[in-house]
């Protein structure tokens, strides 16, 4: 049962696209008050045996118990245990025990969820702006919430079959040669590849839609080249537009009125990439088709796939910003010895980005009224993937086209997918990437994964072995690392056999895996699901979150652990046990209901059947457009 509740005359943010009534009445299991800002609180018990699910991309683990959360979108990449927030804001959760109730808060600005970190029997739910609508859900079980709300939010986008491929990024492909040497190893070494990203550098000077002649040029014939040898490119687009005359995006857009203001109705101003920008007010209907058109001019030149970045949005700073910082420096007794004051002093030269305070000073024009940016924050990163979207079905509606964004909200996951961020290269990063799968698919998001071996940081041949062995699974399998760390191409670290038989498992998966995920899609299904869904009765499934079901036949069981020559995994029931080795399986074995260790080696993939399962495999080929029509074999466990 979905029940609706409405507080004030909130922003419409097109997340719910069902129907649903009004509710007038009172719930004696949720309670309802006023904190001591004179915010809305609502609160409901929880009994020590229930598991809270949700929340979509959050940190620590599947079950959000023992955390206090916050939804407002935040370019941190340091995904560490003690962060509150990261890029998406999926304000949807599940109570899971004896009885079982869903929550969405339908608000653009911030929201705290206090689950159990204040008091551990307590749930406690706190929008901070007066304006928003309270859904809340009642089902069978956790599953059956998921459902209702899946249906409620409409269909998850469906990506194209070739962005199943193996992907491969890095910022720092300065030029079109440098594009070409990364192919050229991909395919002398026989590694499988469908795409490869183009980062900031193809633009001229950062600037949105174009491209740079002396780096890239001839660049519509230098894309059909990719294509020829079966590799799509996929330039990033970036949410602020660059202040420079003679520049057509800006000129057109500050004319016209399209960009986001000041409370005194001039052009607001930050610094991203490239310099001094204005942010589009994408919450304008007229502006997001006036964005999306844009895209035009790389959808001519053959482009089939984008990326939207720094949509949050992300600002290094701002004007203000960096003036009260030289006036603070201005004053500053660098003589003192207090060393409190050297604390601050950090705090106000290295706290320039991302201020709330800079977010608070932006508006919006809706219907010709004045919005603070505080109110819709979160919905800015799903409107400017929702103007790309939207513009794809006006310019070239016969063709499936490439879209995910870093930032995003519920209702985003209709108009295009997501990856998880900046990232590092860290263990404890590809257990957080297992574990934010199915919170992402409750909340509509199915194309979706992370970058495999970290962006940022080092990574090693052991950890990006191992995050590719689970990246294998995840619609979006893409390898990306940040300019200044290692080279981390699956070709940089010598032996490259592991590397290609591994992602030659993907390829003889793939047809199995998208089938899975479009009918996941199409269904309002979960393509990752917690083995609590599935396995209800079995008390050892509701604590276990190091393994997930896939699709109807598959059980992935990851290793994530440095120097791990194995690991512990648990059986609901009674599977099959399937080892490969360079794409092929080297091992199969019925392995009974219980605890059991599996020796898994660096260039291995485990993966288990499930009774009744089946899981065709097909020739590995070298690009999703090679693949061959049927299966040379099926895995079953009948």
């Amino acid at each position: 049962m979905f029940r609706k509740f409405l507080y004030g005359t909130p922003f419409p943010t097109e997340a719910i696209v069902e129907e649903i009534p009004l509710c007038q009445e009172t719930l004696p299991y949720l309670t309802e008050n006023i904190n001591e800002k004179g915010q809305r609180t609502f609160c409901l018990p929880l009994a020590e045996e229930d598991i809270v699910y949700g929340l979509g991309e959050a940190p620590r683990g599947i079950n959000k118990r023992g955390h206090i959360y916050e939804s407002f979108n935040s370019d941190d990449p340091y995904h560490t245990e003690e962060k509150r927030s990261l890029y998406g804001s999926h304000n949807f959760l599940v109570v899971s025990g004896k009885s079982s109730y869903g929550f969405f808060v339908d608000s653009g600005a911030s929201v705290t969820f206090d689950i159990g970190y204040t008091q551990y029997d307590r749930l406690t739910i706190t929008p901070s702006a007066e304006d928003f609508v309270l859904y809340i859900i009642e089902g069978d079980n956790a599953y059956d919430i998921i459902r209702q709300f899946r249906r409620a939010i409409g269909q998850s986008y469906i990506a194209p079959k070739w962005a199943f491929g193996f992907q491969q990024c890095r910022w720092s492909y300065f030029t079109a040669e440098d594009v070409r040497e990364v192919v050229r190893q991909y395919r002398e070494h026989h590694i499988p590849l469908d795409a490869v990203y183009l980062d900031i550098d193809y633009m001229e000077a950062y600037k949105d839609f174009t491209v740079s002649e002396e780096r890239f040029p001839h660049f519509k014939a230098f894309v059909e080249e990719m294509k020829e040898q079966h590799v799509h490119l996929v330039p990033i687009i970036d949410a602020g537009v660059k202040i420079e005359d003679g520049y057509a995006v800006y000129e057109e857009g500050k004319t016209k009125g399209y960009f986001c203001k000041r409370k005194d109705g001039s052009d607001f101003v930050a610094g991203v990439w490239p310099g001094r920008t204005h942010f589009p007010d994408f919450l304008n209907p007229e502006v997001r088709r006036w964005f999306g058109h844009w895209y035009k001019g790389l959808l001519d030149s053959g482009i089939e796939g984008f990326w939207n970045d720094m949509n949050e949005p992300a600002m290094f700073y701002t004007d203000e910003g960096i003036q009260e910082a030289v006036d603070y420096l201005k004053d500053f007794d660098f003589a003192c010895n207090d060393s409190n004051k050297f604390f601050e002093l950090g705090s106000r030269v290295g706290g320039l980005a991302n201020r709330r305070k800079d977010y608070a000073a932006m508006y919006h024009t809706v219907n010709g009224e004045s919005l603070c940016h505080e109110q819709v924050h979160n919905l800015y990163g799903y409107n400017m993937t929702r103007a790309a979207a939207e513009a794809f079905h006006e310019l070239v509606p016969d063709k499936k086209i490439l879209l995910f964004s870093r930032s995003s909200y519920i209702g985003m996951h209709r108009y295009g997918g997501l990856w998880t961020g900046d990232n590092q290269s860290w263990w404890s990063h590809l257990l957080l990437n297992i574990k934010m799968m199915p919170s992402l698919n409750m909340c509509g998001f199915l194309y979706c994964g992370a970058d495999l071996g970290g962006f940022g940081a080092n990574c090693t041949r052991d950890l990006l072995l191992r995050w590719l062995a689970f990246g294998i699974f995840t619609p979006l399998m893409r390898n990306h690392s940040a300019f200044g760390t290692r080279q981390q191409e699956c070709y940089a670290f010598g032996d490259t056999e592991a590397f290609r038989g591994i992602i030659s498992l993907r390829y003889r998966l793939l047809p199995y895996l998208y089938s899975e995920y479009v009918r996941a899609c199409e269904n309002g299904e979960m393509l990752f699901r917690p083995l609590a869904f599935d396995y209800p009765e079995d008390i050892v499934t509701r604590h276990v979150e190091d393994q997930l079901l896939l699709g109807d036949s598959l059980m992935v069981t990851p290793v994530y652990e440095q120097n791990a020559v194995g690991r512990v995994v648990y059986l609901p029931e009674e599977m099959r046990f399937c080892l490969f080795k360079g794409g092929k399986l080297v091992k199969s074995e019925i392995l009974p209901q219980g605890h059991h260790f599996i020796s898994v080696a660096l260039d291995e993939v485990p993966l288990f059947i499930r009774k009744g399962g089946s899981v065709p495999l097909y020739e590995a080929a070298e690009s999703v457009d090679r693949l061959a029509d049927e299966p040379v074999t099926c895995l079953t466990f009948q």
